[in-house]
């Protein structure tokens, strides 16, 4: 449920606003100031960006409609200096956030005493880290903010989106835990542990919390109920028709055009009148929890699997050193059924990470194409590894030991991976 709303009436546009500069850690920033023209002791919004790379232009359509709303507005552009896939900080994206409210807040047409901070997505885990360290953050404004850590979060995510392709089984097992697992134990998922909880826990300044109801990236029941939890002074909302990044939805997948009806002005009115009480919509339903990434246990180091897989490579590519005659056949078919198991299995991991499932072709039964078909390859390595220990218990041929090898070393792997379930 929305709580109802009325704006103070806007001023009849916004301008288009001043460029700013501000430095952190040796990096300059470079960003605007969207405030309503002849302003005077405006309240004051900086803007932290969700993931990914983003220009202030990403968010001038919101920034104006603050503007418009008696607010000046800090838009700046995302650093790229130590930010990417594989390397991010939150603890100096929340300095860069705070660097902005320094600048914002030496505007003579701004109230430093009423300069606060918004956060979409990723945001929503800077945004608050940054108020937890400066009292000069007055308030905090999330967007599909998360109560759970980036790894559980992404978790969930992938898994929403698999199955929205219709996709079940060992492929959607394998993609939001096993995959997941090993990005994380491997170091390669950056600020995978974050822990938001103890982050709004300390936090003392007034916090607007928005969610779609039908959001797929974060999950919102959950957001909600941690939010309440963990905050003194909170204003809880949810749309219900709204995605992500509070568009209109149908689905959560889909972007319908403009924002949820009620949350622009939503925002204007709490920034202008901070209410006096906390107050929480009910949690939107999810169609399932999230679960905690666990750590890897004793055989599952991300070193152990790189290792393997070049084991099973080199085994496998032994063919062309197997002699030929009876005794070669079966090693010969698990050398080609097995390299091909293990180089399309890499393919497909990277397709999912890269675009959450859409590259791997249509699905049937629960399964992609591609997933079947490494399925089929494996079965086939299988047969083939048994077939290889008959010709090698009946010949005694040395060089089938190679193949043979790596045919035993497969299943467990296969196993492990999801390419031997179902």
């Amino acid at each position: 449920m929305i709580l109802a709303v009325t704006a103070a009436a806007p001023p009849a546009s916004a301008a288009d606003g001043a460029d700013v500069t501000f430095e952190n850690g040796g990096v300059t920033l470079h960003g605007t100031v969207v405030a309503p023209p002849g302003g005077s002791k405006l309240p004051g919004l900086v803007m932290v960006h969700g993931s990914g790379a983003h220009s202030r232009e990403d968010y001038r359509e919101q920034a104006e409609a603050f503007a418009r709303q008696g607010i000046a507005t800090l838009i700046y552009d995302k650093r790229t200096e130590g930010y990417s896939q594989f390397e991010r900080s939150y603890s100096t994206l929340a300095d860069d956030a705070l660097a902005a409210v320094e600048a914002l807040r030496k505007r003579p047409d701004v109230d430093p005493a009423r300069v606060g901070v918004w956060g979409l997505s990723e945001g929503g885990w800077v945004a608050p880290l940054a108020a937890s360290r400066s009292a000069d953050v007055a308030f905090v404004v999330t967007l599909g903010a998360n109560g759970v850590e980036p790894s559980r979060q992404q978790a969930w995510a992938i898994e929403n989106q698999l199955r929205r392709l219709g996709m079940d089984g060992s492929i959607v097992r394998m993609a939001a835990s096993t995959m997941m697992r090993q990005l994380v134990g491997g170091g390669v998922f950056p600020e995978a542990h974050h822990d938001p909880v103890a982050v709004l826990k300390s936090l003392r300044q007034p916090v607007l919390g928005l969610w779609g109801a039908k959001d797929v990236l974060t999950p919102p029941g959950e957001a909600v109920r941690i939010f309440q939890a963990s905050l003194e002074n909170y204003t809880l909302r949810v749309f219900p028709d709204a995605q992500h990044q509070l568009r209109r939805t149908t689905d959560g997948f889909d972007k319908l055009p403009g924002y949820a009806p009620g949350y622009l002005e939503l925002v204007g009115t709490w920034v202008n009148h901070p209410p006096s009480t906390s107050s929480a919509d009910a949690p939107p339903a999810q169609d399932r929890p999230s679960v905690q990434v666990t750590p890897l246990n004793w055989y599952e180091p991300t070193w152990l699997q790189l290792a393997v897989l070049v084991l099973l490579l080199v085994a496998f590519a032994w063919y062309p050193l197997v002699r030929r005659g009876p005794a070669a056949k079966p090693a010969r078919w698990l050398s080609a059924t097995g390299l091909l198991a293990v180089l399309g299995f890499l393919v497909v991991d990277v397709l999912i990470q890269v675009t959450m499932g859409k590259g791997l072709g249509p699905v049937v039964a629960g399964r992609p194409l591609a997933w079947l078909a490494l399925q089929l390859l494996s079965l086939g390595a299988v047969a083939a590894a048994i077939g290889t220990a008959v010709a090698w218990r009946r010949h005694r041929t040395p060089r089938l030991g190679v193949p043979l090898a790596g045919g035993v070393l497969f299943v467990p792997w296969a196993v492990y991976w999801g390419l031997l379930g179902i």
